[in-house]
């Protein structure tokens, strides 16, 4: 099964990418009170276009049916931060895309980094719920 990536599609992605983005922008925008939030900018930015390239080598790599990256290189590139390289990559490249195991894990790596941020930007209220803070 190859998922098709229509004009409408691509746009939809592309929407739902900005919508995920908004709990990291407020998790830097309070991080700015802290540090220079163009340095996390610049990171999430690198790990972004080094996963969005790792995922364009393997797919060069499936088509020329080399060897290729391993798909727990590419969760852990996600998971460090690139997933919006990785959703990016999916979109334009449609790699990775028709596996359904891939991802599942692929979307609760971005569940996990949606909660962490929105945690963050509320000034950590989930992980002190459980202690009563």
């Amino acid at each position: 099964m190859v998922t098709e990536t229509t004009p409408a599609r691509r746009w939809w992605l592309l929407g739902v990418l900005g919508g995920l983005l908004i709990a990291p922008g407020l998790a830097i925008h309070r991080a700015s009170a802290h540090i220079d939030s163009r340095w996390l900018l610049i990171i999430f930015g690198a790990l972004s276009l080094f996963t969005l390239m790792a995922y364009a080598a393997d797919k060069a790599r499936a088509k020329a049916e080399e060897w290729r990256v391993s798909e727990w290189a590419l969760h852990g590139l996600e998971l460090s931060g690139g997933w919006p390289g990785a959703l990016l990559a999916q979109v334009f490249f449609r790699h990775k895309t028709a596996k359904a195991t891939y991802q599942l894990v692929f979307w609760l790596i971005i569940f996990l980094h949606q909660l962490i941020a929105f945690d963050y930007a509320l000034g950590w209220v989930l992980v002190r719920a459980p202690f009563g803070k």
